[in-house]
């Protein structure tokens, strides 16, 4: 294969917390042409090269962000009210909230496409050059080969998650003085993305750190890499991938231009014991454990004092992490998300691209959480649903659940309001006067997650001292309530999560909003990586460790699964699970999808999860439920009592498992076939 010895650099990377060191200045381009042997024997254009080869995760490919750039935030526990303007196909921005649920996914989103593939042609020329450097030590050099490697093994990942199975470049890369005949690449199959994803994952972690500094944040680990490769082997394994039966007709028709069917029809319980063991692998790491923060006999209004969970007999009088006793459950998971915790110092952060500071960045998505009194634009919100998911404070289901749905089991929703004789009595913490008591005695990550109706917000950077400390309500001319404006919650349930006491947008200044750290991969989503692939095993499996040292037993052990489920309940100030849901796969199983959608609510899971798991056409297509927005104050009971949301629509269709190719993609690459049921050229 001919090779291409001489490129144009001209490039501008984006911001990225990856280094203190600014690889590449706005003002600096490179406008002479350079040979490849010029460009990988000068430090400056080596770091800039890699550099360059991270740019491509940012925007529309970061895993968590606000809307203008990932709507999958909002699946059935999230939505946004605001973009609801003409349809525009030119512009990424006009995507509302109802014209994704339905199907309509513009241009604009599906250009993840090419910024992917643009991320795997610099990194895989990066891999093919940086060994002959001799500007740089051999641990530089093979470190900065394994960054690439994970980079573009990342941007295969992303691709895999949004698209489906997609065409492996060859290693050598492309001859681009073919033609495009022969440049034509076919799809590859699910399973054939999964491994070369895995086997990519190994070799970088061979040669990454155990760790990084905080200038260094952003550039991934050893475990950054392993967990990578386990989330990879866990969606291989799911049903939608793996013979599940719900999706038949769609899973027959996605195949390559041979007619060569991409998804598994038929089972293989194996790729669950897989999975099992790639998440083991990063548990054995020894690296990362769940955040917790100590108990607090004492507070502030911003920090208060810890409100204990009720007794239980088995964890009130343990320590962690055996027990809640000296642990704040509800500080704990608040802290992850606010800023609070610096990346370098919270053990639970596998990946982060830092602190995203881009124009959709979580800063931004802070912003449409704040209500109105903080110059926030009051759009982003939760379903019913979600909120009824969190449990109660003692781990009993929240009187109401699924009733709209058929699935309750008859009770009725609580009703009364907090007094102010309850406030004053230190009566159901930490809700002010006014509030439902609907909201009352729920478990610590509801109120690190949740804004009720009546929750305070902070605004302690607002500039004025009478702008703090406000309880905002959502009824009907209450000023953040239903307007004829887009500023309005579509189910009078808003999002506390991410958002920090001090968190503001006083005047339009984003600067007042904490910088929060990007939570792309996690350890609680490792731990229940491997509980969930456990759970779903009738025999044992012996699997090697991801470098061969050793041999794992991987099977249905209940012992190895309360290693992945129990931690995650103690730190939330639950009890766990009780040995009846252990010892029944399919009760498990519910439990887990379950603690997946509180946990990781927000983190961009819960789109992907409802997909993988085949659940989507169920879950998607019932009506979104919220309060009645149109009652106001004096009708306050009318506004709880819970209807559906007749501004946000809801419907499921199989085209919509994964992303459209879009028709220019198909037109470069013959051999690329389309998604089923989205337009093709052909």
């Amino acid at each position: 294969m001919k090779k291409i010895t001489t490129i144009s650099i001209c490039f501008v990377v984006a911001t990225l917390a990856i280094s203190c060191k600014k690889y590449l200045n706005n003002n600096s381009y490179f406008k002479d042409r350079l040979t490849l042997d010029k460009s990988f024997n000068n430090e400056t254009y080596i770091e800039e090269w890699l550099a360059n080869s991270y740019s491509f995760l940012m925007g529309i490919n970061a895993d968590v962000a606000s809307k203008g750039f990932e709507p999958f935030n909002f699946g059935d526990d999230m939505y946004y009210g605001d973009r609801d303007g003409a349809y525009d196909p030119t512009n990424v921005n006009s995507l509302d909230y109802n014209k994704f649920s339905l199907g309509n996914y513009n241009e604009g989103f599906v250009q993840s496409w090419n910024q992917c593939y643009e991320g795997i042609r610099s990194a895989t020329t990066f891999i093919q050059n940086i060994d002959q450097a001799t500007v740089i030590s051999s641990d530089r050099k093979a470190d900065y080969k394994a960054q690439a490697r994970f980079v573009r093994a990342y941007y295969y990942w992303l691709l895999l998650k949004k698209y489906g199975p997609v065409p492996i470049l060859p290693e050598e890369g492309l001859d681009y003085t073919q033609s495009y005949a022969d440049l034509a690449l076919p799809r590859n199959s699910y399973e054939q993305c999964a491994e070369y994803i895995g086997k990519e994952m190994v070799q970088a972690a061979r040669y990454l750190p155990q760790t990084r500094g905080q200038l260094d944040i952003g550039r991934p680990t050893k475990g950054a890499a392993l967990a990578t490769r386990a989330k990879a082997f866990l969606y291989a394994a799911s049903p939608l991938m793996n013979g599940g039966k719900v999706s038949m007709d769609f899973k027959t028709a996605l195949v390559d231009d041979k007619g060569n069917q991409l998804l598994s029809t038929t089972y293989d319980e194996k790729k669950w014991a897989r999975a099992a063991a790639a998440a083991k692998d990063v548990m054995q790491l020894g690296v990362y454990s769940l955040y917790i923060s100590p108990f607090k006999t004492s507070g502030t209004v911003t920090n208060p004092a810890t409100v204990a969970p009720p007794f239980h007999a088995e964890y009130s009088n343990k320590q962690w992490p055996d027990g809640w006793a000296n642990i704040d459950p509800f500080d704990s998971y608040r802290a992850l998300f606010d800023g609070e915790v610096p990346a370098s110092g919270n053990p639970e952060l596998i990946f982060t691209r830092g602190q995203n500071q881009s124009s959709e960045g979580i800063n931004v998505m802070v912003v449409h959480q704040l209500p109105r009194i903080a110059s926030g634009w009051n759009t982003h919100g939760l379903t019913l649903k979600q909120v009824d998911a969190y449990y109660m404070s003692d781990g009993a289901d929240v009187p109401g659940k699924g009733l709209e749905y058929g699935r309750g089991n008859g009770t009725q929703r609580v009703t009364g309001y907090v007094t102010d004789q309850d406030v004053a009595g230190g009566k159901y913490k930490p809700l002010a006067s006014g509030v439902s008591l609907q909201f009352a005695n729920r478990e610590p990550r509801f109120y690190a997650s949740v804004a009720y109706n009546g929750s305070v917000w902070h605004l302690t950077n607002e500039s004025q001292v009478a702008n703090r400390e406000k309880q905002v309500f959502y009824y009907r001319g209450s000023g953040n309530g239903y307007t004829n404006t887009m500023f309005w919650l579509r189910t009078g349930i808003g999002v506390m999560k991410y958002v920090n006491p001090q968190d503001t947008y006083e005047n339009g200044n984003i600067g007042k909003v904490v910088p929060k750290y990007e939570p792309a991969i996690r350890y609680a989503d490792i731990l229940m990586v491997y509980a969930e692939a456990l759970n779903e095993l009738n025999s044992s499996y012996n699997i090697p460790s991801w470098d061969s040292s050793q041999t794992y037993t991987i099977a249905r052990d209940v012992a190895e699964i309360h290693k992945g489920i129990k931690p995650i309940r103690i730190r939330a100030g639950l009890p766990d699970y009780s040995e009846a849901i252990y010892a029944n796969s399919a009760l498990l199983r519910a439990a887990i999808k379950r603690e997946r959608q509180i946990e990781l609510m927000g983190e961009q899971q819960r789109y992907y999860d409802l997909r993988r798991w085949e659940d989507a056409a169920t879950e998607l297509t019932v009506p979104i439920y919220g309060y009645n927005t149109l009652m106001t104050s004096t009708q306050r009971d009318l506004f709880h009592q819970p209807v559906a949301a007749f501004a946000l629509q809801s419907t499921f269709a199989p085209k919509m498992y994964f992303w459209p190719i879009s028709i220019d993609e198909l037109r470069r690459d013959a051999r690329l076939t389309q998604n089923p049921g989205w337009q093709t050229y052909k």
